[in-house]
């Protein structure tokens, strides 16, 4: 009888077990992270968002696997500060990298620590822009400064700086898949920063795309001749013009002793210089070839110059510009699709974030200009394209004014770590989810980098959907107010219109509470104008 009631209690003990386990749901497994970024990509040249410069067909995958955003921003429309902005999830005011001159802030805490901390694999690839020591990353190997297109050095963890020879698009990518396949714990989630430096200027593409490419031909924007009459100084001095500014040599690629057998003059000091340290790190078979499909636009080039007018000049400078920065362009497109098939192919697609941005937008020629740090769309206005399997519906497109800002807090999100309580943005997990109505009806803007290079003026501002309200400030004082729905391509200033008057009150009132919110002033706008005179004292300032 015994032995009856104990096999009885095992065999209840067990179907008990049974449907503990039937009932229990597998634990969620957190994301992995890749991130992708570029430099100086404007959405323009993304085929997913406009398809009249060129094709992206592996970037397009992410908003048509994923979402797109079409009112994506920043805060800082250059470089080192946007990257700042986005690892502290905090205003330049506030992380201290106001410019691509102060330093980082190392005692900001980053979400790459924070998500290393709680239990994620990290490893960085490609240009971060400053600081040789990234923190929070397991595994790094990143360029020192803008680092360089062909043959390029790289800083690294555990080897110390080291040479590769190659193309850097593609060497980023290879590092990057390395990682993938040989050093990834798979034990683990993992935040992957996969940064590339194209298509930043001097613009060299790979000898596969510049053969093609500098025989190409592309449509020039409406406002190429931008005579700037509708709008303040800030848009009339500044030194972004194609035609003026964009340096011969190292920009348009012409020989140096070309533009001295013609008489050109340079347009900076550094423009012949800027060229021979890039095409000088080539090897002789690379140099071969480069020397060889640019020296047949350099003679046709000294053939026409004689007799072009600034006209025909400016379209020809607007062409070259278009060759070799689409051409930068065509190399990422083929790293980002060899990643995701890398992604599909392991079985790690479906749990696994994918963002791709820039860390600002860029100037083709619009206004005439190229470049960025203007608070008008092309340069505020980034590329953003996310997709997460199971969360994002496939083919999804948002309108919301999201920005750089809100990437950390996103992303430890997503990794269930608790964002600190200074960080500034906000989550973007509920758009992902489709529950993010009214997610922001306003963006705030501050622009520090002046004077320097391009000399556009400090100023601040904010954006709504419909209207831009922006102050110059510093050696001038002018407000500029722009309608973005009846005046897309913000050609007219309409501040002292009187047809705008409420809004124009509306908008001042919303800016000053911006202000108060993310904690900026006119005090700390004076703090480091004073700061940046130091800087300029010592010497460390470029023009």
């Amino acid at each position: 009888m015994k032995k009856i009631l104990l096999l009885s209690s095992l065999l209840l003990g067990a179907a008990a077990l049974f449907v503990s386990f039937q009932k229990a749901k597998p634990k969620k497994r957190r994301p992995n992270i890749v991130f992708i970024m570029s430099d100086d990509h404007a959405y323009q040249a993304i085929s997913a968002y406009s398809n009249r410069l060129t094709q992206t067909p592996n970037i397009d995958r992410i908003a048509r696997e994923g979402m797109i955003f079409n009112n994506a921003c920043v805060t800082n429309s250059i470089c080192a500060p946007s990257r700042a902005v986005i690892l502290t999830g905090k205003h330049s005011h506030l992380n201290g990298k106001i410019d691509n001159y102060f330093p980082f802030d190392t005692t900001n805490v980053t979400f790459p620590q924070l998500l290393q901390a709680n239990g994620y694999q990290t490893a960085m690839f490609g240009k971060l822009h400053f600081g040789n020591n990234p923190k929070g990353f397991d595994e790094f190997k990143i360029l020192p400064d803008q680092g360089h297109y062909y043959n390029p050095d790289f800083i690294t963890k555990k080897q110390g700086r080291i040479k590769l020879t190659g193309y850097v698009t593609d060497l980023i990518t290879d590092l990057t898949l390395d990682w993938l396949k040989n050093d990834r714990d798979q034990e683990k989630p993992f935040f992957l920063a996969y940064l590339h430096k194209a298509p930043h200027r001097e613009w060299l593409p790979a000898e596969r795309h510049f053969r093609t490419f500098i025989h190409k031909t592309f449509p020039e924007p409406a406002t190429l001749f931008d005579n700037y009459e509708g709008r303040g100084r800030a848009s009339k001095e500044a030194e972004m013009n194609l035609l003026t500014h964009m340096n011969w040599a190292g920009d348009s690629k012409i020989f140096p002793e070309n533009i001295k057998a013609l008489g050109i003059a340079e347009s900076h000091p550094y423009d012949i210089r800027n060229y021979n340290g890039t095409v000088n790190r080539m090897n002789p078979e690379q140099r071969k070839v480069w020397d060889e499909v640019y020296g047949k636009m350099n003679e046709a080039f000294v053939k026409t110059y004689p007799t072009m007018t600034a006209t025909d000049k400016m379209k020809w400078r607007y062409q070259r510009y278009m060759q070799d920065y689409l051409g930068c362009i065509a190399a990422v497109d083929e790293g980002v699709g060899k990643v995701l098939d890398f992604l599909k192919q392991n079985n790690l697609e479906e749990n696994t974030i994918v963002v791709y941005t820039s860390d600002q937008g860029f100037y083709l020629g619009e206004h005439g200009w190229f470049d960025k740090r203007f608070i008008f769309d092309e340069s505020f206005k980034t590329p953003l394209l996310v997709k997460w399997p199971g969360v994002i519906k496939a083919g999804s497109k948002n309108a919301q004014m999201v920005q750089n800002l809100d990437f950390a807090q996103t992303f430890l999100e997503a990794a269930g770590v608790k964002a600190p309580a200074d960080m500034q943005g906000e989550s973007l997990v509920p758009i992902f989810k489709g529950k993010g109505k009214n997610f922001r009806d306003a963006a705030y803007y501050h622009y520090y980098e002046y004077p320097s290079v391009h000399m556009v003026k400090r100023h601040y501002g904010i954006v709504t959907e419909k209207y831009k309200l922006v102050h110059f400030y510093h050696d001038i004082d002018e407000w500029e107010l722009y309608d973005r729905t009846n005046d897309q391509n913000e050609m007219k200033n309409v501040y002292h219109d009187p047809q705008y008057a409420q809004v124009r009150t509306m908008l001042h009132q919303k800016l000053a509470a911006l202000r108060i919110k993310y904690k900026d002033s006119e005090a700390l706008d004076k703090m480091y104008i004073e700061k940046y005179k130091e800087l300029e004292k010592r010497g460390a300032i470029s023009r």
